[in-house]
């Protein structure tokens, strides 16, 4: 059994109180006159991690950032743990227990690790602890002192994601968080990521390589022109993963 199998095996990690903790009802988004997503509609349980699954320019990134509040205008309506969001100022997501992990990832560069991990404010109780931090990312301990110029790109996906553990999120968003690394290192943020699930985090995450997502999600919502098309559990994956993968082109 591999690693990965065995934290699997051993994590519960489809276990959820089923409460919600977001919940995206009819959501129209627009970058000027561009108008991106057409009427999304998705839950997540709280506890749960799914995967937003499609093509380029399907409309994923865009709702990891209308949820944050960072496109021009926004119609519909998001709840964060029962909150009401839409109409709040991009700052007060993370009060909410929100933490988003952006495609480009926005490490310090003139910092070092542990710097760039001591920057972000807490904004709510139950951040981790830097040696919680340091034992999930053993990495980032050995590197602690390196400046963020000198990281790998995995390693710098692993800082970025450690900031947000620190502020208390409890919701994370995570946008393409394996984009360009090699096997070993997703093999470690899959680990990671069981390890969150594990610890009753939330997460929403953004990836276009499904060999990564599949066996760590509920469940996943493919998007195809700013809509969600199809929503597909972890347990009717095995019977529809040929059809997943015509959607996506894979």
């Amino acid at each position: 059994m591999t690693q990965l199998a065995e934290t699997l095996e051993t994590s519960g990690y489809r276990d959820h109180d089923g409460a919600e903790m977001l919940r995206i009802s009819d959501l129209h988004a627009f970058y000027g006159e561009s108008h991106i997503l057409h009427g999304v509609d998705l839950d997540v349980k709280r506890g749960e991690l799914v995967t937003l699954l499609g093509r380029n320019g399907a409309g994923r990134s865009t709702t990891l950032k209308a949820i944050m509040s960072l496109v021009g205008r926004r119609t519909g309506s998001i709840v964060i743990n029962g909150t009401e969001t839409l109409a709040l100022k991009p700052h007060r997501i993370p009060r909410l227990g929100v933490g988003y992990c952006p495609e480009e990832r926005g490490i310090f560069a003139s910092l070092d690790v542990e710097e760039n991990l001591l920057l972000p404010p807490t904004v709510r109780s139950g951040g981790m602890s830097l040696d919680e931090i340091y034992e999930m990312f053993p990495n980032l301990y050995e590197r602690r002192r390196s400046q963020g110029t000198r990281l790998s790109g995995g390693e710098q996906q692993m800082l970025a994601m450690a900031r947000i553990l620190r502020t208390g999120a409890r919701l994370l968003l995570l946008d393409e968080i394996t984009e360009g690394l090699a096997p070993v290192i997703n093999q470690a943020l899959a680990e990671v990521l069981l390890k969150l699930k594990a610890r009753g985090m939330t997460i929403v995450l953004v990836e276009q390589n499904f060999r990564f997502a599949a066996p760590l999600a509920d469940r996943h919502f493919v998007m195809e022109h700013g809509r969600i098309i199809e929503e597909i559990s972890a347990a009717e994956l095995p019977g529809r993963r040929d059809h997943l993968n015509r959607l996506l082109g894979v």
